[in-house]
């Protein structure tokens, strides 16, 4: 079931869309279990309580974001906070080494075919310093134009800053594209960076989002533009 903010934009008011900007994970692929085992590994060794539901909390956060909230204001060192940063870090690409084309969310491939046939730009903007190891272990590196991350800004989701880099380093304006997000931190950081955003997954996650879809199997770009892009620039 899909559901749509019928009235936040309009054809009349609206710009064609020319460029995608995706979350990487929750939109391209799935990467949480990875997150859940190594922060688990983690928390273990520290002491520190986690368990699954903790997890879902720290969907759409920075690394770093992500561990001061499972310290819950525990105050450490810095020296000690940026070990443990380094340590999950270590962790976790351990597991996206294995990484293949197999981890790509169903229907990702088509859609990125069917953007790139439509001649629009893409970007991808994560809050995962990893982003770069990712996309090239999922084999699309080839079909993204520009590859950006919260370290690349001053503020992370739910700021807007990262989106509108995205947008700036693709040439376009924050009217000309649509965002397509997984985490309620990220569809905050599109709306305030003003552009259109597919909410991807449950909705008390993206609830805010334009248009609420399962995931991209069976989307095609017409789909997209058709129902949150214009038919003419204004």
């Amino acid at each position: 079931m899909t559901r749509s903010r019928s009235d936040a934009f309009s054809p009349v008011n609206c710009r064609p869309l020319r460029g995608v900007i995706f979350d990487m994970d929750g939109v391209l692929t799935d990467t949480i279990e990875f997150h859940y085992q190594t922060w688990q590994r983690l928390a273990d060794e520290e002491g520190i309580p986690f368990n699954r539901q903790a997890n879902e909390a720290l969907r759409g956060l920075s690394r770093r974001d992500s561990l001061l909230r499972m310290l819950q204001g525990r105050v450490l060192p810095e020296s000690k906070i940026q070990e443990l940063l380094d340590r999950k870090n270590r962790y976790f690409r351990s597991f996206i080494e294995t990484m293949t084309a197999d981890y790509l969310l169903p229907g990702v491939r088509p859609f990125l075919d069917d953007v790139r046939e439509a001649g629009i730009k893409t970007a991808v903007a994560s809050a995962s310093q990893n982003v770069y190891v990712v996309i090239d272990k999922l084999g699309i590196a080839p079909d993204i134009d520009i590859i950006t991350n919260v370290y690349d800004v001053d503020r992370p989701k739910p700021a807007p800053d990262v989106f509108l880099y995205a947008a700036q380093q693709l040439g376009l304006g924050p009217e000309d594209c649509v965002v397509f997000e997984d985490a309620e931190s990220g569809v905050e950081a599109a709306r305030a960076a003003q552009m259109r955003v597919v909410g991807l997954g449950d909705a008390a996650q993206v609830g805010a989002a334009d248009w609420i879809l399962p995931g991209l199997d069976g989307i095609r770009w017409h789909h997209v533009q058709g129902k949150l892009g214009a038919i003419s620039s204004p």
